[in-house]
């Protein structure tokens, strides 16, 4: 099942966040679209394979999302313009694990 979720953010570095950054299992049985923007009217840039790990680097307000971890608006950055809703990537929180995005 593919699903859609996505966040955007402006700014900040990788390369500054890597040293903070976590990883984190999307949800189980989860083919997971990986969007270029904060909404699922945004480009898919790939889909990530059921049983991907994530790094999360910031995470931001966006669309509100139900997905296997419940209802969120929470997005989370996994890449230069990667985006995915927190809903399906397992952090253990109901809130944000990780800074802002800038």
């Amino acid at each position: 099942m593919a699903v859609d979720h996505v966040e955007e953010t402006g700014g900040g570095t990788e390369a500054v966040m890597a040293a903070a950054v976590a990883y984190y299992p999307v949800a189980p049985g989860v083919q997971l679209n990986v969007r270029s923007g904060p909404g699922t009217g945004y480009a898919i840039v790939r889909v990530l394979p059921e049983g991907a790990t994530v790094p999360v680097y910031c995470q931001t307000p966006g669309t509100t999302v139900t997905g296997p971890y419940g209802t969120s608006s929470i997005w989370d950055r996994i890449g230069t313009g990667q985006y995915v809703s927190d809903t399906y990537v397992r952090t253990g929180s109901d809130g944000y694990v990780a800074p802002r995005c800038s």
